[in-house]
């Protein structure tokens, strides 16, 4: 079973920047028949392992929020998220890191308090603050976001996409020492496949899965965070992928996942990394991918995930 990494206040007095474990995180080649039969080389950037609590595109969308909060004088981030959110954990983490206050507001009832997810911002001093779908719909609401705003509270859009997430996962680029044919992500908020398209050579392709359903808005979302993606040429959004909507998840899909971490080595969870690795072998199966293409897949972490899913007797 999957635990989330403790952390203690006490223990975490230095910056942000300076708890990194991997940076530039692994760059790992994969290993699959229908690779060589497609004669396709795919290799997984592995920002899973760019710190034990704080991984991947939350880590990577943080950091300039982070920087940001103490140019202004900040003392508290304050964001929105569901009950098992990737992005409420890790910015949970990140403020006890940095010495932070942070405030959840969450979608949900008290009662899912005590899932892993939330326990573990909690410990982290996190305050959690519940609120139903009517009221959580308004989060882009300035007249209701008013009631949160202070003189020393930041405020980060959900999953931490604005134009301060775009610069730091612009940075994965220029770790990888060559350049790929295709780009390939989980795409759900838009905000890491926007820091894509700012930051990627003319001649390369993003291939962007949807994880959720009814993806159509994230291409808007996208030019709204970035402008000039509208007028960028090579990237796509996959939207057969869904596997039935946002964290639903196949028991085919989820077996599929656990087979291809097993022949890997590669931990992954079905809702989003999991869910666009099995995007991509789909595409390559239907012959959407060039043969002789160099592809690279980021692995946006969220595989504290998992322990949710265990806790809903899911998986």
């Amino acid at each position: 079973m999957l635990t989330s990494t403790k952390m203690k206040k006490n223990s975490l007095s230095s910056s942000l920047a300076d708890a990194i474990s991997v940076l530039p995180s692994p760059l790992q080649p994969i290993s699959h028949p229908l690779l060589d039969k497609h004669r396709v080389q795919l290799w997984c950037k592995r920002d899973d392992l760019l710190h034990p609590t704080i991984s991947g595109n939350k880590w990577r969308k943080l950091k300039y929020h982070l920087q940001h909060a103490t140019k202004q004088g900040k003392q508290h981030l304050l964001s929105f998220g569901g009950a098992y959110s990737n992005h409420i954990h890790a910015l949970a983490a990140a403020g006890c890191q940095c010495s932070l206050r942070t405030t959840g507001i969450i979608r949900g009832e008290p009662n899912s308090a005590d899932n892993p997810t939330l326990t573990d911002a909690r410990r982290w001093g996190m305050t959690l603050k519940f609120v139903d779908r009517a009221s959580y719909r308004l989060r882009q609401n300035a007249d209701w976001l008013s009631q949160f705003a202070t003189a020393d509270t930041l405020i980060i859009p959900e999953g931490g996409s604005s134009s301060l997430a775009l610069p730091g996962v612009r940075e994965l680029i220029d770790e990888v020492p060559f350049s790929p044919d295709i780009w390939v992500l989980p795409c759900a908020s838009g905000g890491t496949l926007a820091g894509m398209i700012a930051g990627k050579r003319e001649r390369e392709r993003i291939l962007a899965i949807a994880v959720l359903k009814g993806a159509h808005f994230i291409a808007n979302e996208v030019c709204r965070l970035y402008p000039a993606a509208s007028t960028t040429q090579g990237w796509h959004i996959a939207q057969a992928h869904h596997d039935g909507g946002y964290a639903k998840f196949s028991p085919a899909l989820w077996q599929w996942v656990q087979d291809f971490s097993a022949s890997t080595g590669i931990p992954l969870e079905p809702i989003y990394s999991g869910k666009a690795m099995w995007g991509l072998f789909r595409e390559l199966e239907a012959g959407q991918i060039p043969a002789g293409s160099k592809l690279i897949f980021i692995h946006t972490g969220g595989l504290q995930g998992l322990a949710g899913l265990q806790h809903q007797g899911r998986i």
